[in-house]
């Protein structure tokens, strides 16, 4: 990876790819402390209208973009009545108009789930400073996306804490990492039923199932948390980031959520990054890398510290983590199965149509049933349309279980 080089004249020009959510704020707040270092060029939004546009007010991006022509002629409205001339586009294309254009530099991508996978690849394919707090482009996209990477001469920098801790502890020259590396160490907070019996879990609500002890984050992330499927896709993600086989990726839980992650070299010798749980660190080093910027994060106080503690990730406390080596082990394409499963039954859930005990049943059933063409997974097209087939298998299976007292086996 080498950085991108902008001109000293003018700032960083910036897309934020799902700007309202928990990662795009505090992509704001980062950039509202470097003024003089960042412009913001465009801003989207999945439906939060009101927040999107007093965002607009806020930083005048040169774009806008809504899904829906209905909610883009909302934004429109409120923009006009302010007196703004933000350009409103609507609709998938619009992502990728975005993620590509000639003047944009970097792009935060920061929409959640495998909709966020083709304005990935169009960030990637422009040749852009690609900020991926996206997960699923590469979990849904795997080879083809790190493909897109190399051909377009894109930048990549991951933003998941995890994946970022790891990054911080590699040297800067991709081709060293294979030589230098053993193994990397995921850290797992464990989420907020850590410590809870695995039987007592079918009547979690979503409101205890989105409190997540350490970090703040929005509520599909915070349940993928809780079943530690957001782990199991972050395994999946660092073997594609950093070119590992599935068994030099593991995964120890450490409550405190203070180390980020770990790397476990040749030597033996162990490279961690440490500090508090706040998503801007990792946003401010990807935004400045390979320099360093004030994120506006508390800095770490060792002394206050009690302890650091770790544990296993147990395959029973923790079923949903394990799917994702079973994932990677299985036919091309079953983690694009895996993520549309647990996609639906995310969503289920929050809907209150499944039980949070179940999600791992739909998870594991959709995995195991789903056969894959070997054909669907030469194609962005064709792994869309294997994702729109597992979702449609879990949403029948769903279904099923809609009048079903017993919880299905797992």
């Amino acid at each position: 990876m080498t950085p991108s080089v902008s001109s000293a004249a003018r700032r960083q020009r910036i897309s934020i790819l799902g700007s309202t959510g928990s990662i795009g704020t505090s992509t704001l707040d980062v950039l509202s402390r470097h003024p003089e270092r960042f412009e913001v060029f465009a801003l989207t939004a999945h439906s939060r209208v009101d927040e999107l546009a007093a965002q607009c007010l806020t930083w005048r991006p040169r774009l806008a973009v809504m899904p829906t022509a209905e909610l883009a002629q909302q934004l429109r409205e409120r923009l006009r009545a302010a007196g703004l001339h933000t350009e409103v586009l609507e609709g998938p294309s619009a992502l990728e108009h975005v993620a590509s254009h000639p003047e944009v530099d970097s792009v935060m991508a920061a929409i959640v789930g495998a909709a966020g996978l083709r304005p990935c690849l169009a960030a990637a394919r422009a040749g852009k400073r690609l900020l991926l707090a996206n997960k699923e482009a590469l979990v849904v996209g795997g080879a083809l996306f790190m493909q897109a990477v190399q051909q377009g001469g894109a930048t990549l920098l991951p933003i998941d804490s995890e994946h970022s801790a790891i990054f911080q502890c590699l040297p800067e020259e991709r081709s060293a990492w294979a030589r230098r590396i053993d193994h990397i160490v995921l850290t797992a907070s464990g989420g907020p039923f850590r410590s809870r019996d695995p039987g007592t879990l079918a009547d979690v609500t979503p409101a205890q199932a989105c409190a997540h002890p350490n970090w703040t984050m929005g509520r599909k992330i915070s349940v993928d948390s809780a079943t530690m499927m957001n782990k199991a896709l972050e395994v999946i993600e660092a073997r594609w980031l950093f070119d590992l086989t599935p068994q030099q990726v593991r995964v120890v839980i450490h409550p405190q959520s203070i180390i980020h992650s770990m790397v476990v070299c040749r030597d033996r010798s162990v490279l961690a990054q440490l500090g508090t749980p706040d998503m801007r660190v990792p946003i401010a080093y990807g935004l400045s890398w390979p320099e360093r910027i004030e994120s506006g994060a508390q800095t770490l106080d060792f002394c206050s510290l009690s302890s650091l503690t770790f544990e296993p990730a147990d395959a029973t406390r923790f079923p949903g983590l394990h799917l994702s080596w079973q994932a990677l082990a299985a036919a091309e394409g079953s983690t694009t199965v895996l993520n549309a499963a647990n996609e639906v039954a995310v969503a289920s859930f929050l809907a209150e149509r499944l039980r949070f005990d179940q999600i791992h049943a739909l998870n594991a059933e959709t995995l195991a049933c789903l056969s894959i063409d070997a054909g669907e997974v030469t194609s962005v097209d064709g792994l869309l349309a294997l994702d729109e087939r597992a979702r449609a298998h879990a949403r029948e299976i769903v279904g099923r279980w809609q009048g079903r007292v017993a919880v299905p086996a797992s």
